[in-house]
């Protein structure tokens, strides 16, 4: 029986409310995710401590709230809370510089917004737990030297 403390907990952050919930309902169907949802950096950045292991963050962030804290700030924001937080960043700007920029401000991935975003999406959460165990596991070892 899987429990919440076994859970991923994933923040989904998106300014997009259509976009935002599709998301949230193919996450939802997997019972190994707990999610919490942003409309806002700023709102995902005043709910940090509630720990997420994962952040899909929109590029953007500017369809709500006249300037609010785009992507890349919130993306600063985050690294300072905690630079052990994955963030994958989510733009439908399908630029290789975008992608570049987003790298520079330390974001673990960058997906564009399309029909295989949520695949895509999964994928890089499968690689980012199995990167981290391995990483625990080196530490653990490193230790015991």
């Amino acid at each position: 029986m899987i429990t919440n403390e076994n859970k991923i907990k994933i923040f989904l952050v998106d300014d997009d409310a259509l976009f935002l919930k599709s998301l949230e309902i193919e996450f939802l169907e997997n019972v190994n995710f707990t999610i919490e949802t942003y409309s806002t950096g700023e709102l995902c950045v005043e709910n940090l401590s509630n720990n997420p292991d994962v952040i899909i963050l929109d590029y953007q962030l500017d369809g709500i709230i006249e300037n609010a804290m785009d992507g890349l700030k919130t993306l600063d924001e985050i690294k300072a809370f905690n630079p052990k937080i994955p963030v994958v960043m989510l733009s439908s700007q399908d630029k290789i510089e975008v992608a570049i920029n987003c790298m520079h401000h330390k974001a673990f991935d960058y997906v564009v917004k399309s029909e295989t975003a949520f695949v895509r999406l999964q994928k890089i959460i499968t690689t980012i737990f199995k990167y981290q165990k391995i990483e625990k596991e080196l530490s653990w070892y490193m230790d015991r030297m």
